[in-house]
């Protein structure tokens, strides 16, 4: 028999703020149900995590703050471990990258790849500030953006559009540590070359194959991550510098590269290896067997990193290069990276300091962990960008939570104590309707096992809501509280199989909703909670005592959404920069408006046009025909994250050719202050072609 291994990573959190709830719903969340799923399975899995305490961010914080790098990350490494232990995420160990342990294992790693001569040396210009005496790396430069003409753009990526970046890419380049313009001078660093790796890499990523075997299947990868990769790859692999002219970070280990530390996307993912080998060392294990290629073949590891979707290339692209080059370690059978989290109306901002911060939350609402849970897995960002508002909060708590799963917990323990004093009562024949509610429980084991296998934890919590409205259903339609008069026997079946669907929820909410378990759990004085006891029919046996109810779930009051409503916008007052939109234009005449025919259109397939960064070529169903539309939208979108989105049209526009391709229409946007495009979506349940008036 196999004996099977997990390797959980959650992306390890920069440590210099503290952690927003976007933070919690596109990655550390997701990766604790699974973790608490695949140990409730009896797997053999090992949860890892630490703070990011390297790169440009942390430095310019500390310069902002005019305190040394190690204050910094040693505050908010703190803060960040102190809010994951109090939200329940059980990692296995939390480490951190500026541990001498860390430092040693980043070394060794950067000396076996620089052994095997995998790195290139060579020279190059980059910008120096003379008034600071340092070079600056990427973050440490601010200039306009050459592609959007923002005019803060950073020296490795364009924050408004998106753009990868190099730092001479920037127009008017600026030093963020004297404000003035910055020189270019020669200086030496070791590069992955990793265009060297694109054959190999497309075979593993589209088709899951390694050295001609199958390593993992490319159909259980979400489309954006297979689209974001693909595209780079497509767009030619260039070689990345490995190291870095910065004091603060993991030294480069040779003599002629004094004043040189490693390029933080190399020295982070390496945490995952360092905190292994302390989680092993301490616990008495082997954290080879967790990383490296088992000669035993009925030995084997799966890696899973969890990560939100602006790190994707480094873990599916940059990372696996690395540990192919280093030899024997296995690479990732899944990237499940999420897609971003939203706030109010506007997306998560620390400049501006709109977010809703983890340990905050935790302090104002300590009894609503559970709650927040719930909430943040029924709307993740799994495969599109989705949304948190304080009513949609509200809305889950009371009208799911507090209404559907306590409501069905708190009547079935009432009613147990009622008629049989705690005591689970022995059923009788079966009636059809019990056979049938039996044969639909019978099917939510597999079925929600299936989903959390498949990374689809917000259609895996949903069949665990959907067992307790089966629970309340059969009760409803059973009405005990009425026979109880005339067939006291039926109602002892009735409520037989009522506790076995409480005993049930008992056992599969410890993965989603820990706290909650436990009391359901406690109430039903239910000791053995493996997953696999959810295929039993019958997990409570007649005559077992039964606990005292509490209610489970307060319900949330409007004062508390008004609240924390107020809260934010106190929050948007003293973080926000002022956004700068277009003057209102000329006024036209009505009939110049009903000249325009705007239509609802889908688009049934995109692909960038050659040549042009910011175009897309779409064809379009518009109802009347389908037709070519070439969009500047390729640097706010991928084509396959577009693809049957319905969208609104402006169609009697004069064709034209753009970059060769002759353009049918023109797809309406909105542009935000900050130069953020978004569709005008309509409702789901317009039909393409409809008139937009």
């Amino acid at each position: 028999m196999t004996k099977q291994r997990y390797t959980v990573t959650a992306a390890l959190p920069y440590a210099n703020g503290p952690l927003h709830l976007g933070h919690v719903a596109g990655v550390y969340l997701p990766a604790d149900i699974l973790v608490r799923f695949l140990r409730l399975k009896g797997e053999d899995v090992l949860f890892v995590c630490g703070s990011d305490e390297h790169g440009a961010a942390i430095t310019l914080r500390a310069k902002k703050e005019g305190i040394s790098p190690k204050e910094i990350v040693d505050k908010y490494n703190h803060l960040i471990a102190d809010s994951f232990e109090k939200f329940g995420i059980s990692f296995d160990i939390f480490d951190r990258t500026s541990s001498p342990e860390h430092h040693q294992t980043a070394q060794d790693f950067f000396l076996e790849l620089y052994r095997k001569k995998k790195f290139i040396e060579k020279e190059s210009e980059q910008y120096y500030d003379p008034e600071f005496k340092q070079f600056l790396a990427d973050r440490y430069i601010t200039g306009e953006c050459p592609k959007c003409a923002n005019p803060n753009a950073y020296g490795d990526q364009c924050e408004r559009c998106g753009s990868d970046l190099s730092p001479l890419e920037l127009k008017n380049p600026l030093s963020t540590l004297s404000g003035k313009t910055p020189e270019l001078r020669k200086t030496s660093h070791w590069y992955l070359p990793m265009d060297q790796h694109e054959a190999w890499l497309k075979e593993w990523i589209q088709d899951g194959k390694l050295d001609g075997e199958q390593q993992h299947d490319p159909k259980e990868w979400k489309n954006q991550v297979i689209g974001q990769c693909m595209s780079w790859i497509n767009a030619g692999l260039r070689p990345r510098a490995m190291t870095r002219d910065l004091e603060w970070g993991v030294p480069v280990p040779l003599e002629q590269a004094d004043g040189k530390v490693l390029y933080v996307w190399l020295d982070a993912p390496i945490g995952y290896i360092s905190a292994s080998k302390k989680w092993a060392e301490k616990n008495g294990k082997d954290w080879k067997k967790y990383w490296l290629k088992q000669n035993d073949p009925a030995e084997t590891s799966k890696l899973i990193h969890f990560i939100g979707k602006d790190n994707i290339v480094f873990h599916a692209i940059i990372f696996p290069i690395l540990l192919k080059d280093h030899g024997d370690f296995i690479l990732p059978d899944n990237v499940p990276a999420y897609e971003f989290l939203n706030l109010e109306g506007d997306k998560f901002s620390t400049s501006r300091n709109w977010a809703v911060w983890l340990n905050e939350y935790l302090e104002r609402h300590p009894d609503k962990i559970d709650e927040l849970k719930y909430t943040l897995t029924a709307i993740a960002p799994e495969t599109k960008d989705s949304e948190f508002t304080w009513k949609e909060f509200q809305a889950r708590v009371n009208n799911e939570l507090a209404d559907i799963l306590g409501n069905f917990i708190n009547r079935v323990l009432v009613l147990s104590k009622k008629y049989y004093q705690g005591i689970v009562p022995t059923p009788g024949e079966l009636s059809p309707e019990d056979l049938e509610l039996q044969k639909s429980l019978s099917q939510f084991p597999d079925r929600i096992e299936k989903l959390i296998r498949s990374y689809k934890i917000r259609e895996a919590q949903s069949e665990v809501m959907n067992m307790a409205r089966l629970g309340n259903k059969y009760l409803a339609d059973m009405e005990p509280w009425k026979l109880i008069k005339t067939d006291p026997e039926r109602v002892q079946t009735i409520m037989y199989q009522a506790i076995q669907i409480a005993a049930k929820l008992g056992v599969s909410l410890q993965v989603f909703l820990p706290e909650t378990a436990k009391k359901i759990n406690a109430f039903l004085l239910q000791e053995d909670h493996s997953w696999d006891r959810l295929k039993e029919n019958d997990l409570l046996k007649p005559g077992h005592e039964l606990g005292q109810a509490e209610i489970l779930f307060q319900k949330v009051e409007d004062q508390l959404v008004e609240q924390e409503r107020e809260l934010l916008e106190e929050s948007r007052k003293t973080g926000q920069t002022t956004r700068e939109y277009a003057a209102e234009k000329n006024r036209i005449q009505w009939d110049d408006f009903t000249k325009l025919d705007m239509r609802t259109g889908t688009i049934l397939s995109a692909e960038k046009v050659k040549g042009a960064d910011k175009l897309l070529k779409l064809e379009v169903d518009t109802g009347l025909d389908k037709r070519t539309i070439v969009s500047g939208i390729a640097e706010h979108f991928s084509p396959e994250e577009i693809i049957g989105k319905t969208v609104a049209v402006l169609l009697n526009l004069e064709p034209r050719k753009i970059r060769g391709v002759e353009s049918q229409g023109m797809i309406l946007m909105a542009e935000n202050g900050d130069g953020r495009l978004s569709f005008l979506s309509p409702d789901s349940d317009t039909e393409t072609g409809a008139e937009i008036r």
